[in-house]
């Protein structure tokens, strides 16, 4: 699947489409919305479908014999629940289909500066997962300091997860470049990072990708590749 290319003279390692997590997780969304977003994420050619924990096997099952991935939230949006809840959790949705875990830390702790309780909460997360998903990190930058967004990258390192992101986009604010980088520049090659919150535009899309972001998250994934076809065409 991994092929060069290049959109508005950024060189990308792989499709635009194959850096999107196709995202719907509004408290409200409807099975029908859910069932869209597979179908969209299918047309498309995205990397996943993000939803709620409640939607992993109606996902998965819409998403097989696809290569569209099943991605599921754990301890979402505030990241305030036990350890034990959050790995409860993590195990329903793999049980249900989900390949992807995006869970997110306990801020509350990691501001408190008690950095033993969560490198537990994701090291938890990340066993629960038991090697059939991959889990990505949300740090929510917007309520951290640079020098606790870098501790919880490197706790999220240390804790064997495989990705980092910046937010749930549900808090105050989202993706910044300045925080994509700044996550890139702590995990180096090592882990990948997830832009994720207010990611509406082709532009804000490539600017995130050129910091250095791997994945997208975003729900307005289609109105990013119908961009790109135009910038393109």
């Amino acid at each position: 699947m991994s092929k060069e290319t290049t959109i508005c003279g950024l060189i990308l390692e792989k499709p635009l489409s194959k850096y999107i997590d196709h995202t719907l997780l509004k408290p409200e969304a409807e099975k029908r919305q859910v069932e869209k977003l597979c179908l969209e994420a299918i047309e498309y050619n995205f990397a996943s479908v993000c939803v709620n924990s409640c939607h992993a096997s109606l996902v998965s099952k819409m998403l097989s014999g696809s290569d569209v991935l099943t991605c599921c939230v754990v301890g979402f949006p505030l990241g305030a629940m036990a350890t034990e809840a959050k790995a409860f959790e993590t195990r329903a949705a793999v049980t249900s289909g989900a390949q992807e875990i995006d869970m997110v830390i306990n801020i509350g702790a990691l501001k408190d500066g008690d950095t033993e309780l969560v490198f537990n909460d994701i090291a938890a997360v990340v066993k629960a997962a038991e090697d059939k998903a991959i889990v990505k990190v949300i740090i929510e930058t917007c309520l951290l300091s640079d020098e606790e967004k870098v501790k919880a990258c490197e706790l999220s390192q240390k804790a064997g997860a495989h990705f980092v992101k910046t937010s749930t986009g549900f808090s105050k604010d989202g993706a910044s470049v300045h925080d994509v980088a700044l996550m890139r520049k702590t995990v180096g090659n090592d882990m990948k990072v997830k832009a994720s919150g207010g990611i509406r535009n082709l532009k804000s899309a490539l600017s995130m990708i050129e910091a250095g972001a791997n994945r997208i998250g975003a729900s307005a994934g289609v109105q990013i590749i119908k961009e790109a076809k135009e910038a393109e065409g």
